[in-house]
């Protein structure tokens, strides 16, 4: 029981995570998140505005053809993640987005302190990204929405929260895949492909959610193009892109390490011994 007791007040430091404090490498790799998610709100709300730009020139007769679709807006969101998680992977770990700091928070894989850096940083960013965009296009900016994310007609808080949490399962679910240290001391192009899968991931979910909430998955995202825009729809809604990421985030961070991960059953061994699951 002392020895328990001792590994529960050991861990509770290295969950802060105090003495990170005091190193470079966290605020080195603070401003790697900052200036992602700022690249990210950029090209993300620039190609909204410009796919809905062209959707509505399509609409007149005799005119001339352009703009990337649905499939496109969703490619280059895709694209762009994979491209910032391989340009960062190996600064900050290519987070980009506070619902999957918060999944490898809940798994254990970085301390609060370093969460809360990053998650303050990925909203700032957020910001500026949607702002700069303002700025260059102001009336196309204000036209549509600034690509905030909003429950679309014909669906339900219920089902626009779902899709949320189910899109984010997804995107958090893949990341533990891609960076298991399990499976990349096996399989060595794990790390190097890690980018790939996690990129694909936001462009299978992107197809399936933006007609439903304009996909979040993302509360910087959310947050960065509701606070430029500034309008009472995305205010009211939110909350949803809060809520339901954290919570898939969660889920798939308890899914992997408690289910899946291969070391499910030692925990639980511990779990058995010590009568908690967190020793």
């Amino acid at each position: 029981m002392a020895d328990i007791e001792e590994q529960q007040s050991s861990s509770l430091p290295s969950f802060i995570g105090l003495d990170e404090l005091g190193n470079w490498s966290l605020y080195r790799a603070t401003i790697t998140e900052f200036v992602a998610t700022f690249l990210f709100l950029y090209v993300l709300v620039s190609t909204v505005i410009g796919y809905s730009h062209q959707s509505d020139i399509r609409a007149f007769p005799n005119a001339p053809l352009g703009g990337v679709g649905l499939e496109g807006v969703s490619w280059a969101i895709g694209g762009t993640i994979f491209i910032l998680v391989y340009c960062t992977a190996g600064i900050s770990g290519g987070h980009i987005n506070p619902a999957v700091t918060f999944g490898l928070l809940v798994g254990g894989k970085v301390p609060l302190i370093r969460a809360l850096f990053y998650m303050l940083a990925q909203v700032l960013g957020a910001i500026c990204g949607a702002g700069v965009v303002k700025g260059f296009q102001k009336d196309l900016f204000n036209r549509y929405g600034g690509a905030a994310n909003s429950i679309q007609g014909g669906y339900s808080r219920g089902t626009a929260l779902g899709a949320e949490i189910v899109g984010t399962f997804i995107l958090v679910y893949v990341v533990y895949s891609a960076t298991d240290a399990k499976r990349s001391a096996v399989e060595s192009y794990v790390p190097t492909l890690a980018p790939l899968p996690i990129g694909f991931a936001v462009f299978v979910v992107h197809l399936a959610t933006i007609p439903i909430t304009g996909t979040g998955i993302n509360p910087a995202r959310s947050l960065g193009a509701a606070v430029v825009y500034n309008k009472d729809k995305p205010w009211d809604d939110q909350w949803i892109f809060w809520v339901g990421p954290f919570i898939g985030a969660a889920a798939a961070a308890l899914y992997y390490e408690y289910v899946l991960s291969a070391s499910a059953l030692k925990k639980l061994g511990s779990f058995r011994r010590s009568g908690s699951m967190f020793s």
